[in-house]
Parts: structure tokens; sequence; C-alpha cells
């Protein structure tokens, strides 16, 4: 049975004294462990310390980051490498966001090496793969996940490959309002998941967890949840609110 995950991406928002005030007024009911449901944010770099510290004792809510660079130190000004967030207490990390692709030209080859090094560092990474709007209206919308899965997840062993998180980001869904239909949602999950069975068998695709990365907000939650293949979500807006965030977290523990 995979447990579901709620995992927030802030982006490039709050600082650390709105990461403090996140926390305080965080529900305590959200914070607390609920069996099959996993809760997590990934603030901004300079606002993780701010997390750990103000998240209460004994909160169940776990912290990530929102890129690594492949390597662990060196001359790479501006970079941050996974010894740091280990060091840190860092749970997860997203790596190979759109946003990275797009504004910074990150590929597969790229994400496949931040893979490796996150597994080899015991971080979690939270792979993103998705189509942007002219590949889902030219109806390749299945070849560019498929080449993106296949490229992010290259030379993984199967055991290393059961520790990672995918996030499906219908790129056209990303901050625009719109949202991909539970079905659509459903079939791009269960095209990944019989992708992951391809490269590294069935068990492992059936214990991967395949999160929704399109505008999930409370108002569609419950319906994007139901779908069998959908184990989550990598949430956006909605994950800067922690009253949002909180209601998210309970339509999970309801599924």
């Amino acid at each position: 049975m995979r447990s579901i995950l709620i995992a927030g991406n802030w982006k490039m928002n709050m600082g650390p004294a709105e990461t403090a005030d996140f926390f305080k007024q965080l529900d305590d009911a959200a914070q607390k462990e609920i069996e099959g449901v996993e809760a997590a944010v990934c603030p901004p770099f300079v606002s993780l310390p701010a997390a750990f510290s103000a998240r209460k004792s004994g909160s169940a809510v776990k912290i990530g980051a929102q890129n690594i660079h492949f390597e662990d130190n060196g001359a790479f000004t501006g970079e941050i490498s996974s010894t740091m967030l280990n060091e840190l207490g860092c749970d997860f990390v997203i790596l190979g966001h759109s946003e990275r692709r797009e504004y910074f030209g990150e590929n597969d080859e790229i994400i496949n090496k931040k893979v490796k090094k996150a597994l080899a560092d015991g971080i979690t990474p939270i792979v993103c793969v998705g189509e942007v709007l002219d590949e889902r209206k030219q109806d390749r919308h299945f070849d560019v996940v498929k080449t993106q899965t296949a490229g992010s997840l290259a030379g993984l062993s199967a055991t290393d490959a059961s520790k990672i998180v995918i996030a499906y980001e219908p790129v056209w869904a990303i901050g625009t309002g719109e949202t991909a239909s539970p079905e659509q949602a459903q079939e791009m999950h269960a095209f990944i998941r019989k992708e992951v069975a391809g490269l590294f068998g069935q068990d492992i695709a059936d214990g991967v967890r395949i999160l929704y990365g399109g505008s999930m907000k409370p108002a569609n939650a419950d319906e994007l949840l139901k779908q069998p293949d959908v184990d989550g979500g990598l949430i956006g807006g909605a994950s800067l609110k922690p009253d949002s965030f909180a209601e998210l977290v309970a339509i999970s523990a309801k599924q």
C-alpha cells in the first residue's frame, strides 16, 4: 500500500520570517503523524534553517529543498550540495521541475546526475516529468513523459528506483488556473507506472509514489486523490497558506 505524500513546493516565496509564521499558524492536526499520509514542505534555501527552527517539537511535517548540484563541493557559485542539505536534515529534494528545465536549461542528463547524488546521500528525490501545452496538443505528451522518465532514472538500480518519488506536472496547468481532469491525471500516472515497470519491474513500479503536480488545491484534491495511481500532490500556491496546506493533509487522511 502506497502512502499519500503532500509536498509543498514554495518556489521563490516565503523568506525566513514568513516561514517561521507558517509553522506557527499551521494547525496542530496537520503536524501530527497520520497513518497513510506523509506531509512535507520545500522552502527556498535561505528559509530552510528557519523551517527547522520553527517546526514544532514532534511535528511529522518533513522538510525538503528545491534543487541540488550533482557535486559535493567546488567552484559552483550559487549552488547547494546534497551534503549541505544532509547537514540540515532535509528529507526530500525536488529535481527536474519544469521551471528548472525551462529557465535554467536542465536536461534529463543533468537531472539524472542529481537524482543519483541525492540517493547516494540518503535524500529522497521528487523527480518531475511533464509536457507543455503544445506537446499535448500535438499528441506527443506520452512520448515526452516517457523520454523524461527514462532519462531522469537512467542507470539506477531497482533498489534505488524504489526510493524515488515521481511528480507528474502537466506544465500547462501550473500557475494557470487550469487543472488536468482526474481522468487525464490517472491516464498519465498509470502510463508512468507502466514505464517504471518496464525499467525496473512491476514490484518496484507498484511501490513508487507518483504525485500530481498541476495546481492541486483543496477544491479538487479529493477527486484527484481518489484516482488509483495518484499518490499525492506536489503543491504550489496552495502550500503557501497554512490553512489550505492543512486542509490538503486532512483530505488525504480520508482517502
